[in-house]
């Protein structure tokens, strides 16, 4: 079959489109056609290298999976070969106390589809039956790809640990990144005022098609006054943080009292920093998030079906042209998902 692979760590440079093995599937497992693949910040971080976690090389990235079966194994009966499906990227034991309490995604066991295993970067990939899910109807491969691993992490955030209420305000970094476009839908099916923020004008009139009710950007270092200022210097109840040390102590100044910060991820770097004051004086609740269960990624499906949440695509590529879109990842580029399709 096709890939694209790496066999070392380093930049874009290092992903090849070449032959590789088809994969094998076990009795528990389905092999998958693949139609499209997402990109996610993941991909970008594995193929760079990370300190402490060893990645089998040479190694096949993505995450984000939308294609038809071709073979189930003999455990799987819930689909048959020719099923449309995509994937839930998260991979879990399934017989520890989270996995059997519904908090597969804090099994001790955990893995997602083309991080430490083998990915959708591929005409062909093996996943474990369990993380079937059938594809929403009147969606696109590109579209399907498009939503997974950002929904389920966007859902559980808002949804699960920030518990958004209706007429909160809800401060979301970042609304043209994949998982930040998603945020401001999911914030606003739960009934909050969405304040946004992206780094050019084109970026903030999206964001604001997409639903948010003021943008502010967040290349300004006064940024954090814009978002008081537009709160009746009362800040924020929730903020949706991804990007890491860049925006951290602007967030935590954005929020009222006894506000919630959520955070899922530092794409601009872990060392932030933290005025312990503004916590304890101000009663503030940090709250980390980490990807989310199968169960909660059905339940966000359902909005999708309903046309109440849709994926947000910046471009379609080819799969031999995944170092190109690797590159516009890194350079932000972007608005939403950018996603490879195998032909």
């Amino acid at each position: 079959m096709k890939a694209v692979v790496f066999h070392e760590h380093g930049g874009p440079e290092v992903l090849l489109y070449e032959e590789r093995p088809e994969p094998r599937i076990r009795a528990d497992e389905v092999l998958v056609e693949v139609r499209a693949c997402a990109l996610n910040h993941l991909d970008v971080w594995a193929r760079g290298g990370l300190r402490g976690i060893e990645i089998p090389l040479p190694h096949i990235l993505g995450n984000d999976v939308a294609g038809v079966v071709r073979e189930a194994g003999e455990l799987v009966g819930w689909v048959k070969p020719g099923d449309e499906v995509l994937l839930q990227p998260g991979v879990s034991c399934g017989h520890c106390r989270d996995c059997l309490g519904g908090a597969d995604n804090m099994c001790p066991h955990y893995d997602i589809i083309g991080y430490r295993r083998d990915g959708g970067y591929a005409e062909l990939v093996a996943a474990p039956g369990v993380n079937v899910v059938p594809k929403p109807q009147g969606l696109s491969w590109a579209e399907a790809a498009a939503l997974p691993l950002v929904l389920v992490t966007a859902w559980h955030m808002l949804v699960t640990r920030a518990r958004v209420e209706p007429g909160e305000d809800v401060l979301v970094h970042a609304a043209g990144s994949g998982v930040g476009s998603i945020a401001v839908q999911v914030a606003k099916l739960r009934g909050a005022r969405v304040i946004a923020t992206a780094g050019s004008e084109e970026k903030r009139e999206r964001a604001r098609e997409l639903g948010a009710d003021e943008v502010v950007d967040y290349t300004r270092a006064d940024w954090p006054k814009e978002v008081k200022r537009l709160t009746g210097r009362q800040g924020v109840d929730v903020v949706f943080e991804h990007t890491g040390a860049e925006t951290w102590p602007g967030s935590v100044s954005s929020l009222k009292k006894d506000g919630r910060l959520v955070t899922c991820g530092a794409t601009s770097g872990y060392d932030a920093r933290t005025d312990l004051r503004q916590v304890f004086y101000r009663h503030l609740n940090l709250l980390g998030s980490f990807m989310g269960s199968k169960a909660e990624l059905l339940d966000a499906l359902k909005f999708v079906e309903r046309g109440q949440i849709r994926p947000v695509i910046d471009r379609t590529l080819p799969l031999a042209e995944a170092r190109r879109a690797h590159e516009l990842m890194q350079d932000r580029a972007q608005f939403g998902k950018l996603v490879l399709e195998v032909q």
